[in-house]
């Protein structure tokens, strides 16, 4: 299980980072023409191209169940695999990661300690806002996942006038209604589950600037130059006391981030249409391309495939010295470069035994390059120790000796 989800992550890594490093280079050399909030509203082709490009079995091509018999009888003398396991390191990588990020969470509600300002310190222009205040925080925060909070800094009610108040309120009123909290927790998961991709986290900083970014658009809409300058001012004096964490809570970031968000509050209204239009179709081109990719061509031709190179499963040594024989199912698909993918356990018997050794070899095997490539061959490996074993469950036979 472990495994499988480890490879299926690897799998789709060339897509994420083709997708990622164009979401990199929009925001770096086209935000004058690209709303910030638009290219904030673009990191969803990301979760939408993965759906697509993982449509279900029987919307995949070339769907193939035939393969030739083979029959495998090593002459190698069973070994210990000492191979690193590569799944079960991940796995521990994200186990501390995700510690990490728990605990801070942790220490950092545990610090807040909330209390409420009273009616007397709020300003008349804000009777409906529900505000706390907490000398855990230095800056303005939106607090919580699904019961979000307005929290203030102790004190800062006399540290700001009513205008520039209004509109940190604002801002911090459009991650409220985003629930920017919420997906930030959710891209720092999916961050975490890809940790080992140095653009996952590329991407994670990315996409919190642009949240940022996107903010500022909307509370700037159809405000006065004055206004926009009591903001800025503002955002100065919050960047000067934010504290980035490793958490999903909105943060002001630091100072390059607030030299960006000055910079962009200078040019907010000033987005180019036709930029737009022009990426939009260009993105549900591409999102097309990925679905109709996936429809099922030339039902009813089926190909025979054979492996161009074979490695031969080791005979696990406990198996072996107990005398146990078995049969593992697997099912894969073969890329157009001919490299099988998708290994995955259907049947097996007994359990745990082969599963291991098959998978490790046949993910080696090679095929000849093809078109387009095939889905959801099975292949059974017979593991026989006995000479009056029969296996059950044929689908293709290869077997496997111990000697």
């Amino acid at each position: 299980m472990l495994e499988n989800a480890f490879n299926w992550l690897i799998e789709q890594q060339l897509l994420l980072s083709i997708l990622i490093l164009s979401l990199l280079v929009l925001e770096r050399y086209s935000l004058k023409w690209l709303s910030a909030n638009f290219l904030y509203k673009l990191w969803l082709i990301l979760p939408i191209s993965l759906l697509l490009a993982n449509l279900p079995t029987h919307l995949k091509p070339l769907q193939s169940t035939t393969i030739s018999t083979m029959l495998i009888t090593p002459n190698q003398q069973l070994v210990a695999d000492v191979s690193i396991n590569w799944a079960l390191l991940y796995a521990a990588v994200l186990s501390v990661l995700a510690l990490i990020a728990i605990v801070t969470h942790q220490r950092f509600i545990k610090q807040l300690r909330l209390t409420k300002l009273s009616h007397k310190q709020l300003s008349t222009d804000h009777p409906n806002i529900s505000l706390l205040q907490s000398n855990a925080v230095s800056t303005p925060m939106v607090v919580g996942l699904l019961r979000t909070q307005l929290v203030l800094p102790t004190g800062y009610l006399q540290k700001i006038d009513n205008a520039s108040l209004a509109l940190i309120i604002e801002h911090e009123k459009v991650h409220i209604q985003r629930a920017d909290n919420l997906c930030n927790a959710m891209a720092l998961v999916c961050t975490l589950l890809i940790w080992f991709n140095p653009l996952a986290w590329l991407s994670y900083l990315s996409f919190r600037r642009l949240q940022e970014l996107s903010c500022d658009e909307k509370v700037l809409i159809n405000k006065t130059i004055q206004q926009r300058i009591l903001y800025s001012k503002a955002l100065i004096n919050c960047a000067a006391n934010s504290c980035v964490k490793l958490m999903a809570y909105s943060h002001y970031g630091d100072k390059n981030i607030m030299l960006q968000r000055l910079n962009q509050i200078k040019q907010t209204g000033n987005s180019s249409v036709i930029a737009k239009a022009t990426l939009v179709i260009f993105a549900t081109g591409m999102l097309s391309s990925f679905a109709i990719a996936k429809h099922p061509e030339a039902i009813g031709k089926v190909k025979l495939v054979t492996p161009t190179m074979r490695i031969e499963p080791v005979y696990p040594i406990h198996a072996a010295k107990q005398g146990v024989s078995g049969s593992v199912v697997l099912k894969y698909d073969i890329s157009p470069t001919g490299e099988t993918l998708n290994v995955s356990v259907v049947n097996a018997e007994p359990e745990n035994v082969f599963e291991k050794a098959a998978s490790k070899a046949l993910r080696q095997w090679q095929y000849k390059p093809s078109e387009s490539g095939f889905k959801d061959i099975l292949v059974q490996l017979d593991f026989e120790i006995d000479e009056h074993y029969k296996s059950d469950h044929l689908i293709e036979k290869v077997t496997v000796t111990s000697k």
